[in-house]
């Protein structure tokens, strides 16, 4: 991998989740989703949204198995022994070690610029793609777009959704761009709109992939660190740096499980 610089690909953070109060309304099944888009729309396109993005949303699909997978998080509710067993952290620290060893000079320079140590990197890079060998088989524009018109969580998936299609405009993802079933993306599954403000530059081509695996570590790293990351400090439970890791999810269990793989890579 080159040297990485720095190439943010996001507006403001304000110009990024600025959306017009929300007016398309929400549904809880596939009966709406068609009459929502053409509502959306309008909100997308004074959110800034170019016509690729719209075009993209007027092709999304409802995601059936998006939904379901919504409403059957077990993983998250399970004991972090049983968690860490069924994520398979023997393994991910064990690949982990492995890749820092073959490429140090570059976790080394993420942690120079960032803060954020290798182990935490590898980690999140495990536990989410298992080192890219699965970054997800549905679509990130349905499965977001679903997402926003569903009455669960519509608020919160909404300026995702807007970001999707925001990351079309600008070549980054098409409509037929594949990721996990809430429309996270590429090695470390960032959400649409985190991947639109946080993203980075990792290999110094000049654009930022998330399906590029210097890109992805270089802009969760740069995530990690303008979410609060501490240079130096410590990130197990009750250290300062635990509760960046928030940020990334918010499951207790997740974060716990991070951390201890992560000190198990680094150490």
């Amino acid at each position: 991998m080159r040297p990485f610089r720095t190439l943010v690909i996001s507006l403001s953070a304000a110009a990024v989740f600025a959306v017009p109060g929300i007016a398309a309304t929400c549904g809880n099944n596939a009966g709406g989703f068609n009459a929502w888009k053409a509502a959306f729309a309008n909100e997308a396109r004074a959110a800034g949204v170019g016509q690729r993005g719209l075009d993209a949303l007027a092709a999304a699909s409802y995601a059936s198995s998006t939904i379901a997978a919504d409403r059957n998080q077990k993983s998250f509710k399970y004991s972090l022994s049983k968690f860490m067993q069924v994520r398979g952290a023997d393994t991910i620290v064990a690949q982990g070690r492995k890749r820092k060893a073959q490429n140090p000079g570059f976790y080394q320079s993420l942690e120079r610029v960032y803060g954020v140590p290798a182990g935490v990197l590898l980690a999140i890079h495990g536990m989410e793609t298992g080192f890219g060998g699965f970054m997800g088989n549905s679509s990130v524009v349905s499965a977001i777009t679903t997402l926003a018109y569903d009455c669960r969580r519509s608020a919160f998936f909404v300026p995702h959704a807007i970001g999707a299609l925001k990351l079309v405009d600008r070549g980054a993802i098409t409509i037929n761009t594949q990721g996990a079933k809430h429309g996270e993306l590429g090695h470390t599954q960032f959400l649409p709109g985190n991947a639109l403000q946080y993203g980075v530059d990792g290999n110094g081509d000049g654009r930022v992939d998330f399906y590029n695996q210097a890109d992805a570590m270089a802009s969760t790293a740069n995530f990690l660190r303008r979410k609060g990351w501490q240079p130096g400090q410590g990130y197990q439970e009750g250290q300062p740096n635990f509760r960046v890791i928030k940020q990334w999810n918010a499951a207790t269990v997740y974060q716990q499980a991070i951390a201890i793989m992560g000190a198990r890579i680094d150490g």
